[in-house]
This record gives structure tokens, sequence and C-alpha cells, in this order.
């Protein structure tokens, strides 16, 4: 952090501490099974690098774009798991609309870039940990629903998954699409296949 009380500020160098989950999940059971966790931004800090298997630095929204593309190009076989630090950190914490909103049409003009790096069978989830209302006050995480957008060149098109009870049905889809399981969750892998 940079700046006055009241008035602090992250920056890129920021480093999240994390312990060990304490429980399985989904990281190194994927791992454990062979496949590829590659981990873009501050993914690997934030769980303690547990199932990690490479780690790739983005320290902003088009560093982590990059790496994510490079990835997808590299034919990683397992899962690409990324991060896009700027709309938590310099947007929806810092209550930035217009900086949010420019954000947002930036990644949508990349998002072709993703898609086109894509193998027929991949499949792209894109979603959120937390709500963050740049509208709000305050600086902290908001209590909205997060959204979920799934993408794929073999997956149904137009399929509502409705409200999810945890993000962990995330995790157990993306277990399912690899043919695993975790203790949690419930996939949502046969409504959009």
């Amino acid at each position: 952090f940079v700046g006055e009380p009241g008035a602090f500020k992250r920056t890129e160098n920021r480093h999240d501490y994390a312990v060990p989950p304490p429980r399985e999940m989904l990281l190194p059971v994927l791992s454990g099974a062979g496949l590829d966790v590659v981990a873009v931004g501050k993914i690997s800090s934030i769980y303690d690098a547990a199932g990690v298997t490479e780690e790739l630095p983005g320290k902003n929204n088009d560093q982590s774009i990059d790496q994510t593309i490079a990835a997808l190009r590299d034919d990683t076989r397992g899962l690409i798991f990324s991060n896009l630090v700027d709309f938590d950190m310099l947007y929806g914490h810092r209550r930035d609309t217009e900086g949010y909103a420019r954000a947002l049409e930036h990644f949508d003009a990349r998002l072709p870039e993703i898609e086109n790096a894509m193998r027929e069978r991949d499949l792209l989830i894109i979603t959120a940990d937390h709500g963050n209302d740049p509208t709000f006050r305050g600086t902290d995480h908001t209590r909205e629903y997060a959204l979920l957008l799934v993408y794929g060149r073999r997956a149904r098109a137009g399929v509502r998954l409705g409200d999810r009870a945890s993000l962990s049905d995330i995790g157990q889809t993306i277990a399912d699409n690899f043919g695993l399981k975790l203790g949690a969750g419930e996939s949502f892998l046969r409504e959009i296949s």
C-alpha cells in the first residue's frame, strides 16, 4: 500500500501471504491426477501454491490476459486459473466507476484473443470471488451475486445456470470436466454439454 491514512492505494507489488488450504480443493486434485495447474497473477499466492504446477506473473489485467493466451497456446493440459487484479485493486475497492467501465470494455475487446487461442474442448469460465460494486460506499467487498459466464466451442449457448449455491459448483464442474470429483459443489457440466 502507498499513500496517507484514509487514502491508501494498493500497488502492483502486493503479495498475499496465505495459509495452506484446510481441506481438499481443486488445484491439488487436478495436479495429483497429472494435469497442469497454471496460476496466472496472484492465484498462486492466494492458495499458498497448493497444487500449482506453473506460476505465470501478471501484475495487471493486460499482463494476466497475455499470460493466459500464452498458456493456451503452450497447449496446457489442465487448468489455467487467471486473476484480473485491476478490477479489484484499481477500480472496485477504489469505487472508480469510470475506470471499472473502461477496464470492462478493454477486457471485452481482448476476449476474442482468448477465444481464438482456445482449443475445441476448452471451457472458459468467467466469475469473481466476491462482489465489488464500484458505486457502493466504502472500500470493502459488497454483497451482490458474482457473475458466472461459461463459453466453449462445444458448450451449449444460452443455458441459464441460475443462482448457484456456492463457488464450489465451479470447482466441481472443472473436476467433472476431467473425470474427477471433489467433496463439495454441484457440477453444471451436463447442463452446458
